[in-house]
């Protein structure tokens, strides 16, 4: 990456790779990369390399999360540097063969863009995720899919607080990309969030075509939901949940939530309020998959980054 005359410049990105199964009981993208690894014909393009990829085949096979620890949160320094053998759970295993597939993360010779492809229980519609403000080639791609698919809706999740973020597959990649559709179920395949990834993708690889065939992009904005916090269940001194996201809260992912607002509902019936300070926008409320991580929701924060103009280095 270079900057000349306000411009950003990147090298052409010649090696794609889409993840599906990283975690094995979310549908859509275990559907898709299995349809494309049998006929890649949809996912290529005109100097492009795509190559579709199962991540956690073992997960796949037992439609589960994952096998021995959750894959997504793997791809730590620490792990991709242990020494190998058969004593290490079997997804710090998989996360050092997708490294050095892929990888190696953080070198020269990393992939030029990853897709990683989640499915959520939360009713948070369309959302790519982003691990980097300053990555001004992802804020690029995600605002040309943006205007494509409207009026339909893609937001945008940042996810680059030090205390959030967390070691994805994705991030093997120079430019990685999250892609979280929902709701649906685990182990469910819902026809409208598998057409619905499906497109996103799409007009994904055709950015990057067209990016380079030398097409420049001018600067923009790109609104965004910046993570602030995880939010846990009340619970009681043993560590049990003593109450439940309360209904005027749940399936309101996007929403703004306001200090006074209902926030959880206990099982008596009492609702406990929030206490912020100021209006929030939560997400992930009620995710499945995030009881044992002990979370209920991610408080974010609306705002807009500029992205630069990019051009072909």
């Amino acid at each position: 990456m270079s900057s000349y005359n306000n411009n950003t410049c990147y090298d052409e990105a010649r090696r794609v790779a889409i993840f599906g199964g990283t975690h094995g009981n979310e549908m859509s993208g275990v559907t898709l990369v299995n349809l494309w690894v049998k006929n890649g014909t949809e996912i290529q393009r005109k100097s492009v390399e795509t190559k579709a990829f199962i991540t956690n085949p073992k997960a796949v096979e037992k439609c589960t999360r994952y096998v021995d620890t959750d894959l997504n949160r793997a791809f730590t320094p620490e792990n991709l540097s242990a020494p190998e053998g058969h004593d290490l759970p079997y997804e710090v295993r998989r996360a050092q063969e997708i490294n050095r597939i892929f990888g190696p993360k953080g070198s020269p010779d990393a992939y030029d863009v990853i897709f990683d492809l989640h499915n959520t229980t939360s009713n948070m519609g369309c959302t790519l995720i982003l691990e980097s403000s300053k990555d001004h080639f992802n804020l690029q791609m995600m605002n040309y899919i943006k205007k494509a698919i409207a009026p339909a809706s893609c937001l945008v999740l940042l996810n680059e607080h030090p205390l959030l973020k967390y070691s994805t597959s994705r991030s093997v990649a120079k430019h990685p990309v999250g892609l979280e559709v929902g709701p649906q179920p685990q182990g469910v395949l819902r026809s409208n969030i598998f057409e619905a990834m499906r497109v996103i993708l799409k007009h994904a690889l055709d950015f990057i075509q067209l990016f380079n065939e030398g097409m420049e992009f001018p600067p923009c904005m790109v609104e965004v939901f910046r993570a602030l916090e995880r939010v846990d269940y009340p619970r009681d001194a043993n560590g049990n949940i003593i109450a439940m996201v309360h209904p005027n809260l749940q399936d309101g992912d996007w929403e703004p939530l306001n200090p006074g607002d209902p926030l959880f509902q206990t099982f008596d019936g009492k609702t406990i309020h929030y206490q912020g300070s100021s209006t929030v926008y939560p997400t992930f409320i009620n995710e499945a998959a995030y009881y044992e991580k002990q979370q209920a929701f991610v408080t974010t924060r609306r705002e807009t980054l500029v992205a630069s103009a990019i051009r072909k280095a």
